[in-house]
């Protein structure tokens, strides 16, 4: 691990699974090294898998397969800037359709408990609009979804 900073991750038993899913959707992901336990540890035996190196869109990741003691929630999550509808739909449809739950506003897990939100670029521009109004329909049309459909916040944006 070559990163001054990066994100630990804690799984139950799944890590390397999760990191090769990450690997596998997003683009500038990949999975490093792969660390076996020494000894037996809390959660797992010798030679079990106790931490996978990865990488998610370019940012250090190390998922530690630390066992059932903790688990994810919204207070952390990856916020993934999506170019168009077709990038959105894809991202959004591969963490749901490998037992993921959707949410709102952007907002889903994949199936580790883990949060991502998949957040057009047209979304952000439509609720950062000078004009309040605009910015204002754009945020209210965005609350009322799961996955964002960009064509209709550009339709609220204009009113």
């Amino acid at each position: 691990m070559t990163s001054k900073n990066t994100v630990c991750l804690w799984y139950e038993r799944d890590a390397l699974e999760a990191a090769q899913f990450y690997a596998k959707t997003f683009p500038e992901s990949s999975v490093g090294a792969v660390h076996r336990a020494p000894g037996d540890f809390p959660s797992g035996k010798e030679g079990d898998v106790l931490t996978v190196e990865f990488t998610v869109m370019g940012i250090p990741c190390l998922g530690l397969n630390g066992g059932p003691a903790f688990r994810h929630n919204e207070a952390f999550s990856f916020q993934v800037a999506t170019d168009d509808q077709a990038e959105t739909d894809r991202l959004w449809d591969a963490i749901i359709g490998n037992g993921g739950q959707a949410s709102q506003c952007g907002w889903c897990k994949d199936k580790w408990g883990l949060s991502w939100q998949i957040t057009p670029r047209a979304l952000m521009a439509a609720i950062a609009d000078p004009d309040g109004a605009a910015a204002k329909r754009a945020f209210q049309a965005m609350m009322q979804m799961g996955k964002i459909d960009i064509a209709r916040i550009e339709a609220a944006r204009r009113g």
